[in-house]
């Protein structure tokens, strides 16, 4: 697949858990996943297949946990 085509995926794949449906369609293509978990899921897949063909390289979270009164 190329660049346009992982685009294409994702904005499709976004789109569909905005309006919270369980099936996607890009193309031709059609897929029905269990939860909305699994589309997340699927989406950082995608987001990191993206930003690899575009030379950005992994995406990387930081999270942060405070407690008052250290």
């Amino acid at each position: 697949m190329t660049l346009e085509d992982h685009k294409v995926l994702r904005n499709a794949l976004f789109q569909a858990l905005c309006q919270g449906v369980l099936t996607v369609k890009a193309g031709d293509k059609s897929v029905t996943y269990k939860s909305n978990k699994e589309m997340r899921d699927a989406l950082a897949l995608l987001d990191e297949k993206i930003a690899l063909l575009e030379g950005r390289g992994k995406i990387k979270r930081i999270l942060t946990y405070g407690r008052k009164g250290l």
